[in-house]
């Protein structure tokens, strides 16, 4: 009788997670897709959304990091889930290789590309909604998106490459 609330605890879960997976994907491809001019614009016009996402877009490296931390975050959490829920039903090998597929192609589909195309087709009105809670998430993830900026640009630059490759791509 307690596995049925369980069941329905890890399902409950698995949306919720793909949901949150959908939100940085489609986020990503929405701001990146946008271009500065009309950020700057529409801040200029008295849009506070317009103003957050420029503000997050100043520092696109900085953003694209907690875009990332928050993503992986939530696709390791799904696969977690899966992998338990599995591996109660299903033996131990048999259960991984199960999740892996499974989670894989739940989110590819519902976490990737559904996401991002409609971010890509909805740039505009996408970005200015999700500009604040994305900065919210910037600030609680705070501590993972310093270290993992500071490691990216460190790494990058020992290995000569540009730390602020984001950029070029960007401003044209």
């Amino acid at each position: 009788m307690l596995e049925l609330p369980r069941s329905l605890l890890a399902a409950g879960a698995v949306v919720v997670l793909l949901a949150l997976s959908a939100f940085f994907s489609s986020s990503e491809t929405a701001i990146f897709s946008l271009s500065v001019e009309w950020m700057a614009e529409r801040a200029a016009a008295g849009d506070r959304r317009a103003a957050l996402l420029s503000a997050l877009r100043e520092d696109p490296h900085r953003l694209l990091v907690t875009l990332l931390v928050g993503n992986n975050l939530v696709n390791v959490a799904l696969s977690s889930v899966v992998t338990v829920v599995l591996v109660g039903a299903l033996p131990a090998g048999l259960a991984v290789t199960a999740a892996t597929v499974v989670v894989t192609s739940l989110v590819l589909i519902f976490g990737e590309i559904i996401p991002k195309s409609y971010g890509l087709g909805n740039g505009e009105r996408w970005s200015l909604r999700v500009a604040r809670p994305l900065s919210l998430v910037e600030r609680a993830l705070y501590p993972l998106v310093v270290l993992f900026d500071a490691l990216t640009r460190g790494t990058s630059q020992r290995l000569g490459g540009d730390t602020d490759i984001e950029e070029q791509y960007l401003d044209d």
